[in-house]
C-alpha cells in the first residue's frame, strides 16, 4: 500500500498559501485546499499522474489555480516536497 508524506516545507507552502488567497476569499481559499489535498490523494492511486519535474527525481503535479505540487515517488512512498505558485522560481539540482 502507498504512503503519502509530506515535507514540512511543503505543509508550510500550504498553508501559507491558504493564508494568502483567505486574506480576500475564505470561500476560495477553502476550494484552494481541498483541491490540493485531494489531489494529492490520487497521488496513492497514481503516482505518476504528474509530469516529470524540471529537478531531477522529482514529478510535478497542477492543480487548481496554477499551483503545482512537487513530488517524489521513492518505491509505495509518494513524498509531497514542495507546493508552489507557477510564477514562483525554485532551485534546480
Amino acid at each position: 500500500m502507498a504512503e503519502l508524506q509530506w515535507s514540512y516545507l511543503a505543509r508550510n507552502d500550504l498553508l501559507s498559501i491558504i493564508d494568502y488567497v483567505s486574506n480576500d476569499n475564505l470561500d476560495a481559499a477553502q476550494h484552494l485546499k481541498d483541491d490540493i489535498e485531494s489531489k494529492t490523494l490520487y497521488l496513492l492511486k497514481f503516482p505518476k499522474m504528474g509530469k516529470v519535474g524540471r529537478v531531477k527525481g522529482t514529478r510535478e503535479l497542477v492543480t487548481l489555480a496554477n499551483y503545482i505540487v512537487i513530488y517524489q515517488v521513492k518505491g509505495s512512498l509518494i513524498k509531497i516536497l514542495r507546493i508552489l505558485h507557477a510564477a514562483q522560481q525554485w532551485p534546480k539540482k
